[in-house]
């Protein structure tokens, strides 16, 4: 009785051991936080951009009583406000905050009087004799000079004469995507050479409100600069270097070839996209007394001479993160590395590809869970080489069954006898009892890049598979609590203990799989290792049941698939599993020996 209470309590340590280890891998998605709204706040040019200050209350009257010029386009409705010809306002048609088609679009960008305000401008830093009051910036009031609204095909033109005899011309355009380009032209009318150097910002006005928070998942500043990747949260942000001539916290970058740098969020993104082939400045920034942060793209100061123009012209991405229309403008828009803006993570060699092959089943099948179980079987299909050496192997182990008892019974308790007499009978009939491990070797970074890619691209949110299962990016809806549906009430919150008490269809369907699986062999002798296979189905059963559906229904697909090569390949060695002999052998308690038994064994 002693012997099983301290098998007990190691099952039950070792079980909670690798739920901890299993949640830290993969955590499962949580819900947003929902801080409080920040501030009313703008931003400045400072050297080259101004110090960020606190707009009062008339600045912010200006802001909200500007003239807008509406955005049309087939992904985008929005405007742009004429203070600072800043894109401010920008909501993502095909996009819903729900699976309700009719509830709100995805607002990506709000102007400055809203909570979290978060806009994209322009402008010029002066340089030589000018100064601030020479050059457009954030609080310059523009006039529309051409366009109505800002569409595919038809551009809008803003411009503002300076009090020094500069003309700047803005001519805003858009694709029928998510990309801005803005052309900012200076005609010098005054009869002295100017020098004024051309930048862009974005601005975050506090952090999202539905940011995550996941260790797993980049969500802050994302550039790349001559090939380099940086990614940067937002408290990484907070706790930059403060450079003095910033006045803030912040990093500075510079590019020689080509780069970018802006915002990203779990499944949206604004960029700034400056000329490629030119040198610039990438700066991420953070102002604390306004708690606003910044990235900039500076570029060199730019030299107009009387009765001359100089231009300049600039991107902004402003989107959903797709998959296909990011790496059109990567392959076919010459923005490079911009597919790395998507979060693939450390396994990216593993990431990019699943979701290429996942991303072009979908749109031949059209249905993302389909896509991912054809998915599984290409994986399985590649590991198949080694699934068959392990499969083989553990027939193999089994035909050296009665081989072991008699080793144990002649090494009887001299344990490094039989240790070496196990590795000769090992040798001698060319068996690797390490050759089990291999496709679970393999199976872990595999499961975790398809987490990765289920968490990350914008391809699996609100994506549908069969029935209740709606949105494959989200945890099965389904509940015990409720008789999955049959009873009148609903189901407990995700998140909350109750939700992971109360699983759904799909986390039942991994636990009978994984079992199914596991009684392909005898249980182990040991009673520990028993108790702790007999658990681990239903452990993993109630640790994946808060994890997207599109996960588990990948695992479950892998667990059958497994079980059908594994029976498969046993059988063809003459070692056909005894399934339902195994099954009712796992019902079986096993009886007490007597203790004159007991005795006689010491």
């Amino acid at each position: 009785m002693e012997d099983q209470n301290k098998n007990l309590l190691l099952a039950i340590a070792l079980s909670i051991v690798v739920m901890l280890g299993w949640f830290w891998l993969f955590p499962p998605e949580q819900q947003a936080n929902d801080p409080a709204s920040p501030d009313v706040i703008t931003a400045t040019p400072d050297q080259p951009i101004a110090p960020t200050t606190t707009a009062d209350a008339p600045e912010q009257a200006a802001m909200a009583e500007a003239a807008r010029v509406a955005i049309d386009t087939p992904d985008l409705r929005g405007s742009i406000s004429m203070l600072g010809g800043r894109i401010d306002d920008l909501l993502l048609k095909d996009y819903h905050v729900t699976l309700d088609d009719a509830s709100d679009n995805v607002r990506l960008l709000s102007p400055v009087g809203q909570p979290n305000a978060y806009y994209a401008l322009q402008g010029w830093a002066p340089a030589g004799s000018l100064d601030f009051d020479d050059v457009p910036g954030a609080n310059t009031e523009w006039t529309l000079t051409g366009g109505e609204t800002l569409t595919p095909t038809t551009p809008v033109v803003l411009q503002w004469n300076s009090p020094a005899g500069l003309v700047f011309t803005r001519t805003i355009a858009v694709d029928e995507q998510y990309m801005f380009t803005v052309t900012d032209r200076v005609e010098n009318t005054s009869g002295a050479e100017q020098s004024l150097a051309p930048y862009g910002m974005i601005a975050r006005h506090g952090e999202p409100l539905d940011l995550q928070n996941f260790f797993v998942l980049h969500e802050g500043v994302v550039g790349r600069t001559d090939g380099e990747l940086t990614e940067t949260k937002y408290s990484g942000v907070r706790d930059l270097p403060v450079i003095q001539r910033e006045g803030a916290n912040a990093e500075v970058m510079e590019a020689t070839v080509d780069g970018w740098i802006g915002f990203t969020d779990k499944y949206w993104m604004t960029t700034l996209v400056p000329a490629q082939g030119q040198p610039f400045t990438a700066v991420a920034k953070y102002v604390a007394s306004a708690d606003i942060y910044t990235t900039e793209t500076r570029q060199p100061v730019m030299t107009v001479a009387p009765g001359t123009t100089i231009e300049n012209a600039s991107r902004v991405f402003a989107g959903a993160k797709e998959w296909a229309t990011i790496r059109h403008y990567q392959n076919d828009e010459g923005i490079a590395g911009f597919i790395d803006s998507i979060d693939w993570g450390w396994f990216f060699f593993l990431t990019k590809p699943i979701f290429a092959v996942l991303h072009w089943l979908n749109q031949h099948i059209g249905n993302m869970g389909v896509a991912i179980i054809a998915l599984t079987f290409l994986l399985k299909a590649l590991v198949l080489p080694l699934a068959y050496k392990s499969y083989v192997s553990m027939a193999r182990m089994k035909e050296l069954q009665p081989e072991m008892e008699a080793l144990k019974e002649r090494a009887g308790d001299d344990r490094q006898k039989l240790q070496k007499e196990m590795m000769a009978l090992y040798k001698e009939k060319k068996v690797n009892p390490a050759a089990g491990c291999l496709p679970i070797l393999i199976q872990i970074p595999i499961f975790f890049s398809l987490y990765k890619v289920i968490l990350v691209t914008i391809e699996l949110r609100h994506a549908p598979f069969f029935g209740w299962l709606n949105d494959l990016s989200a945890p099965d809806s389904s509940s015990l609590y409720n008789l999955f549906g049959l009873l009148p009430w609903g189901t407990p919150e995700h998140g909350t203990i109750m939700a992971m008490i109360f699983i759904g269809v799909l986390p039942i369907l991994l636990g009978i799989s994984m079992w199914l699986q596991q009684k392909l062999n005898p249980a182990p002798t040991d009673p520990a290792q028993q108790m702790i296979f007999a658990w681990m189905p239903w452990v993993f059963m109630f640790m994946l049941g808060s994890f997207a559906s599109g996960l588990v229904l990948y695992w479950i697909t892998n667990n059958l698939i497994t079980f059908s090569q594994q029976y498969i390949i046993m059988a063809s060695h003459g070692k056909r599993p005894d399934l339902f002999g195994n099954i009712r052998g796992g019902f079986k308690r096993k009886k007490p020996e007597p203790a004159a038994v007991k005795k006689g064994k010491k």
